[in-house]
């Protein structure tokens, strides 16, 4: 799940960056490290290079490229976005996977979250409210099992801005809530993310070759997503342009109805 708190701090020395975390946010300096580590050995050059690891913080190489968040995104952005998505779930063998942690903010965590704050929502506007009563409805009603899953490595986060273009290929930076998790779930994560749609609609979903469970799996994550930024948003964040909200709003009606 996105955190739109501030969980660390960049220095950069050259082709190094330093990264130090927060005490606010336990394990994600040691999941940052797990992470370059096991990328640097089953897919080198998709992430940056680990250095070091000491008391909460991380030394890592420096990727050259720009932001794909805002970034026209044209068909060869896409293309290589969808690559590096693709060599990242798949990259780490299934023993190794096996025994890597699951990502915080999975399925069940994000769900009871997600119907905790649904509980305490407070009367906003009609449109808004229904799509939380809907939302509800729906999340009380879905058991999600084991159809579909197929075991990957997950970033944790699908914002744009981690994903850089250097000109050729995409890179992808920022493994704080990385681990085990599903192709469906992190596919979901993606796709829903504000970071995809606010500056300019980038749909990948549907450029990645999935099962029919899978594919259920997935739609029904995107359920569970956008419920999910819905509360996140209610609170403009200066970040997004005015409306946002309301536009999050319409998004969960119109997955809910899909």
């Amino acid at each position: 799940m996105a955190d739109l708190r501030h969980t660390h701090e960049l220095a950069f020395a050259g082709d190094v960056v330093i990264k130090r975390y927060m005490d606010s946010k336990p394990g994600a300096a040691e999941r940052e490290w797990r992470a370059l580590t096991l990328l640097a050995e089953h897919a080198p050059g998709l992430a940056p290079e680990p250095i070091g690891y000491e008391d909460g913080v991380v030394t890592m190489s420096r990727i050259d490229g720009v932001s794909l968040r805002g970034l026209l995104a044209t068909a060869a952005h896409v293309a290589a976005l969808v690559e590096a998505l693709t060599e990242l779930h798949t990259a780490v063998p299934p023993h190794v996977l096996q025994a890597v942690p699951l990502r915080p903010w999975h399925l069940e965590a994000l769900a009871d979250w997600a119907g905790r704050r649904g509980a305490r929502w407070q009367p906003r506007d009609p449109l808004a409210d229904r799509a939380v009563k809907e939302g509800m409805r729906w999340l009380r009603g879905w058991s999600p099992g084991e159809s579909g899953v197929t075991p990957a490595f997950g970033a944790g986060d699908g914002n744009l801005s981690n994903f850089l273009w250097d000109g050729t290929r995409v890179r992808i930076v920022d493994y704080e809530d990385s681990g085990r998790s599903d192709v469906a779930f992190e596919l979901a994560e993606m796709a829903e993310h504000v970071s995809m749609w606010v500056d300019g609609e980038v749909e990948i979903a549907h450029r990645f070759e999935l099962s029919p469970p899978e594919e259920r799996r997935m739609r029904d994550c995107r359920k569970l997503h956008a419920l999910v930024w819905l509360f996140l948003l209610s609170h403009e964040h200066p970040r997004n342009p005015p409306g946002t909200f309301e536009r999050q709003v319409e998004r969960v009606l119109a997955t809910l109805g899909s």
